[in-house]
């Protein structure tokens, strides 16, 4: 009764330390999030960034008729390049939990599903993502556009409106299998495209 006692105990003991210490990285958590691979670390870095790219980056080439271009696009852009791009706004929704964020549910991404048109259906629409790391320095909404960048507001303010976006490249590799230019004609794609704004740096409302 007593061993049986003392190993209920130290289980305890071991998992209220692996919550604390969960609870401790997620609140704290690193730009690498939580990975056992340097790929993936890479990987959550880039998702992950702050830095707000110079008239230099962006890559001209680049708008959403050419990110909806059908066809394998895995190589067409790069990571290391950003993007200034328009279109309507479908829908802003919360992203799930994610290794990048350190799993924590009050660590979530926005989405931004942007399209040509309204009503355009999910395998027409190109995400965009506002990141944890970037969303307390417009929360306020003292931006140049008058913008707060929380969920309610944004997508109170944005959805039905045609708005341009800038940020950052990035091939969500994790999703490329449930987009239409990598797997066409797939049923379950809810994306055009892995290529994303990811994170989204700047926005601004057209019409």
């Amino acid at each position: 009764m007593i061993t049986r006692t003392r190993t209920l105990l130290l289980v305890a003991v071991a998992i209220t330390f692996l919550i604390t210490l969960w609870l401790v990285v997620a609140h704290n958590c690193p730009s690498a999030g939580f990975a056992l691979t340097s790929r993936a670390r890479n990987l959550h870095r880039l998702k992950n960034r702050t830095v707000v790219p110079q008239a230099s980056d962006f890559d001209s080439r680049i708008t959403l008729d050419t990110l909806l271009q059908p066809g394998d696009d895995s190589n067409r852009w790069s990571t290391n390049r950003a993007a200034r791009i328009q279109g309507q706004v479908i829908d802003v929704a919360y992203a799930g939990i994610e290794a990048a964020n350190c799993f924590s549910p009050c660590r979530r991404d926005l989405h931004i599903l942007i399209a040509k048109r309204e009503g355009a259906l999910k395998k027409e629409q190109v995400v965009l993502e506002v990141t944890q790391n970037l969303r307390p320095v417009y929360h306020s909404g003292a931006t140049e556009q008058g913008l707060d960048w929380s969920e309610q507001n944004l997508k109170a303010q944005l959805v039905g409106k045609w708005c341009e976006f800038e940020g950052w490249l990035y091939f969500d590799v994790g999703h490329a299998e449930e987009s239409e230019n990598i797997s066409p004609n797939d049923s379950s794609n809810w994306r055009a495209t892995a290529w994303e704004v990811h994170p989204i740096t700047k926005i601004t409302v057209i019409r």
